[in-house]
């Protein structure tokens, strides 16, 4: 039995674009950001490729294999070009 939990999503720039959303809720079996981040690419249509992203979680920046636990808010961060 996979065990499913609620965790709090955030995207930005291209990825709230590409989300149609800024906050997300989600409940999933999802067990790291890279698997979080593949599920929302087949649901939500995200096209920009994983290996381009940071990642926050809880407000700290982690690695795409850290373990996520109920409740977390995860921030999937697009690279940022400005001026």
């Amino acid at each position: 039995m996979t065990a499913s939990r609620k965790i709090h999503v955030r995207f930005f720039a291209i990825l709230r674009e590409q989300a149609r959303t800024a906050l997300l809720d989600c409940t999933t079996a999802a067990r790291t950001p890279a698997e979080l981040y593949g599920e929302l690419q087949a649901t939500r249509g995200l096209a920009f490729p994983a290996t381009h992203l940071r990642v926050a979680i809880n407000d700290r920046y982690a690695t795409m294999e850290t373990l996520l636990q109920p409740g977390d808010r995860v921030v999937f961060i697009p690279p940022v070009a400005g001026g």
